[in-house]
């Protein structure tokens, strides 16, 4: 199984959910996976026994299917959470152009970084939503590693975290680039 389907049985491990909903989650996560990949993998997934699902029809709207982890999709699961994980490949486009930033003039350097900041500042504002969210709904079982929402929360928290300290890094170049701009004037 491929490293998708582990992360569809570890979304899943949490409650059920449509593939609908799973595209919606991976996207809040930044997990690049479209329709395409995700269904296929779940009927796979369904197949393999390590799901299963509830017919859910609906009056005026598409007829879904809402996914359950299923024993063996959680003892699968086991194995894999307690495997070695490779070095994280992160592939960051904005990151190599930057790279190159001797090649543009000041104000559209400046132009770049003040997007990416903005970016990243409604990413930490939703984030801190979903956090308050799971604090105030969750608040007792935060304190448990073993509840449903522990983990879901700290992979939460490690995005704002890191979503913070992009945007103080954009506030960085920012201000090198305004130091730069005053000894040109």
């Amino acid at each position: 199984m491929n490293t998708l389907g582990y992360v569809l049985l570890s979304i899943i491990s949490i409650r059920p959910y449509t593939g609908y909903e799973l595209v919606q989650i991976m996207a809040a996560a930044s997990w690049k996976a479209n329709h395409s990949q995700i269904y296929p993998l779940l009927s796979k997934l369904e197949q393999q026994e390590m799901l299963s699902f509830e017919y859910v029809e609906q009056i005026g709207k598409p007829n879904k299917k809402i996914y359950s982890i299923t024993e063996k999709g959680e003892e699968a699961l086991k194995d894999w959470i307690v495997s070695e994980s490779p070095d994280p490949i992160i592939r960051d486009e904005f990151m190599m152009k930057i790279y190159a930033m001797k090649l543009i003039d000041t104000n559209t350097a400046k132009s770049l970084i003040e997007k990416r900041l903005a970016i990243f500042e409604e990413k930490v504002t939703s984030r801190e939503a979903t956090l308050q969210a799971i604090e105030k709904n969750h608040q007792e079982t935060l304190k448990d590693i073993t509840s449903k929402q522990f983990g879901r929360y700290i992979f939460f928290k490690r995005k704002h975290q890191m979503e913070k300290e992009e945007i103080s890094w954009c506030k960085w170049v920012l201000s090198l680039i305004d130091d730069y701009s005053k000894t040109k004037d």
